[in-house]
């Protein structure tokens, strides 16, 4: 996972700021009752974007403190490939 990927799954799920995991669990469950194709207004390429969405973020806050911002990003999450770091120049 990189940042920007992890962005847009932030995107995705309208979220902007902190969020807890039952707040995140709660959209998520909202906007997958919108999209669900089961539902008259369902989209199934949506609900997929957004399930991807949710699982990016749940694993972030499932095993990290975490921040919505770059820097605590990579502070946090080391092994992310960063185009600037050392380890990832070879």
């Amino acid at each position: 996972m990189n940042y920007e990927k992890f962005q847009e799954a932030l995107d995705i799920l309208d979220i902007s700021s902190r969020i807890t995991h039952t707040e995140l669990k709660k959209r998520y469950q909202k906007l997958s009752k919108v999209y669900h194709p089961d539902m008259q207004s369902g989209d199934e390429k949506k609900f997929r974007e957004i399930h991807e969405a949710y699982k990016i973020v749940e694993a972030y806050m499932k095993n990290f403190r975490f921040s919505l911002d770059e820097k605590e990003f990579y502070e946090q999450n080391p092994f992310s490939k960063k185009s600037k770091d050392w380890f990832y120049s070879f």
